[in-house]
């Protein structure tokens, strides 16, 4: 399974975006009837994202994506992250990080890995544990409509459901196109959180010089750490 576009679509890709990497639709009304542990009045918790070339700061959207901040928040506490490179940048459209198998950053694999199958996590919002499939991925979480726009957080997928896991990307652009809600094209990523500093590194990221999208100078995250995570 690649997390990556094909090569057959890589010309619509550079006009449109990242092909989804995880989708499945979640019943709101379970969201509706689970027990809720975190108060939307509470401020969310934030990710410092430290990398080779700076650091960048981002809110995480556990009010409105309880399931997607949860997995990123869960795997980012196991240090899961720490030492993967950025295996795909594109200047005027994001940059893609998240696969395991990137660590290795010349890894042909780059952009096909993910968590391992069946592991669990905690919904932070609710309690709940929440298991993921037979692929690692988790239930595409299309509730909140949050648009694709500069400095978003972005799950990655295959274009099919339930497929996303550990990779995202962050928008340089308002990728309207992604929008799960936007029925003018079939692309569903849900967003779960936004840069609101250090963008222009982000920026500076997606302009390097690159070898088939892959930065020809490796781009290392060294750390993500998360802070203000509800009890």
């Amino acid at each position: 399974v690649s997390f990556c576009p094909v090569s057959t679509m890589r010309a619509f890709v550079r006009r449109a975006g990242p092909i989804a990497f995880n989708n499945s639709v979640l019943s709101t009304s379970r969201l509706a009837q689970a027990p809720r542990c975190f108060s939307s009045a509470k401020a969310n918790p934030r990710a410092k994202f430290e990398t080779s070339v700076g650091s960048f700061e981002a809110e995480l959207y556990l009010d409105k994506m309880p399931i997607t901040a949860s997995n990123f928040i869960a795997l980012a506490n196991q240090g899961y992250y720490d030492g993967i490179h950025f295996h795909r940048v594109i200047p005027g459209f994001m940059a893609q990080f998240g696969c395991p198998n990137a660590k290795d950053p010349n890894s042909r694999r780059a952009g096909t890995g993910g968590p391992e199958p069946r592991t669990k996590f905690t919904n932070l919002a609710t309690g709940e544990e929440i298991a993921r499939n037979s692929g690692g991925c988790i239930p595409d979480e299309l509730i909140a409509k949050i648009s694709n726009e500069p400095g978003t957080l972005s799950m990655a997928n295959t274009g099919q459901k339930d497929t996303g896991g550990s990779q995202f990307f962050i928008n340089v652009a308002h990728n309207d196109f992604l929008d799960w809600f936007n029925r003018s094209t079939p692309s569903k990523h849900p967003v779960f959180g936004k840069v609101d500093v250090g963008y222009d590194v982000v920026v500076k990221i997606t302009k390097v010089k690159t070898r088939n999208d892959n930065p020809a100078e490796p781009i290392v995250m060294q750390k993500i750490t998360v802070t203000g995570v509800p009890e």
